[in-house]
């Protein structure tokens, strides 16, 4: 990474440090912190372990869709690696608004490593698509099927909803575009170039322009392979649909960890559900604060008293934070081993 880059990282992690900050002063603010202690102490290590565990099976799972699709294509990269760029790619996003930092991390690391870049280009693309037309896909149904409790539940939260479930369909519609519009890419690329060229950021030259013409070729060819195996894109959607639910599905361990009992499991999976939906695409680094916000104020009615601000500091903690150091320390080994390979 370069000078500019890692300014631009110290920055994103100063403003998620702020943010994370006065998340928990807003969360904590005129709250009984024995209690909560104490609520969370309750908790047996099996199910914080669960939790932990829930999480972290989220992140990996991308990177197990990345290396399945990668190998598909005739790359040959490691499980492990892909997994290490899911982790990556979640630290990243967890950095940056709306999570724009994730994917072009992930595809520097995975060109480093030897792949493709068109390659690379269309397998994440393909998994982000998949991973958001997932996503629509739930809240559609839980707004379809669901609808008086949602509402209930949701209060004047109601409205973020459907603008979350708005913003990802729009960003699928985007995405599919791009992916399936070789001329749009092609555009895109020229623009781009003659952009740079004119504020003196590139000089012209024609082996770029070879260089972008093989990527094109690439691209093409890698989206026509994707069209061409419906069955791998049918195995990753179901994939994503086993990923989302085991982030749903946390909540609910933590609920039963905390002694809890009366609430349907669903219940608690679709309120979760919808909390994701709601905050996924707002321009805030890990949507922090309003998610803690929105949490405290949907499951009011679930966890009761002290175990409502326990349960999200478990959750979030489990779910956000806990990947996020995950994904540094996977970050900084990734750079640590390269530097050690390259003096050596």
């Amino acid at each position: 990474m370069n000078e500019k880059g890692v300014k631009r990282l110290v920055l994103n992690a100063g403003i998620f440090a702020a943010a994370m900050i006065l998340t928990f002063l807003c969360v904590f603010w005129k709250q009984d912190l024995e209690k909560i202690m104490g609520a969370v102490r309750k908790m047996p290590a099996e199910y914080l372990a669960a939790a932990l565990f829930l999480a972290v099976l989220f992140v990996a799972a991308e990177g197990l869709m990345i290396w399945y699709l990668l190998r598909g294509i005739g790359e040959r990269t490691a499980l492990l690696r892909c997994i290490s760029y899911s982790f990556i790619g979640f630290f990243f996003s967890g950095l940056t608004p709306s999570a724009t930092g994730g994917q072009p991390m992930q595809l520097y690391y995975m060109k480093r490593d030897g792949n493709a870049l068109s390659a690379s280009s269309v397998v994440l693309m393909t998994v982000a698509v998949i991973y958001k037309l997932v996503l629509v896909l739930i809240g559609a149904g839980i707004a379809l099927l669901w609808r008086a409790p949602l509402t209930r539940y949701l209060g004047k939260y109601y409205g973020l909803y459907f603008l979350g479930l708005f913003l990802n369909a729009l960003l699928v519609a985007v995405l599919l575009m791009i992916m399936f519009s070789p001329g749009m890419i092609k555009n895109f690329c020229r623009r781009a170039e003659t952009a740079l060229v004119k504020l003196r950021i590139w000089k012209r030259y024609d082996e770029r322009q070879e260089k972008v013409k093989r990527f094109l070729t690439g691209y093409q060819e890698t989206v026509c392979f994707l069209k061409g195996h419906k069955g791998m894109i049918a195995a990753v959607i179901a994939g994503t649909f086993l990923q989302r639910f085991t982030v749903f599905v946390l909540t609910y361990v933590v609920y039963l960890g905390l002694g809890l009992s009366g609430a349907e499991m669903m219940d608690i999976v679709f309120v979760q559900a919808s909390v994701y939906i709601a905050v996924d695409m707002l321009p805030i680094p890990g949507a922090q604060g309003i998610t803690e916000a929105m949490y405290a104020s949907v499951f009011g009615g679930i966890f009761p008293g002290g175990y409502l601000v326990a349960s999200m500091c478990i959750t979030r903690g489990a779910s956000f934070y806990a990947v996020m150091v995950i994904g540094l320390i996977t970050f900084c080994r990734v750079n640590f081993t390269e530097i050690k390979r390259v003096r050596e």
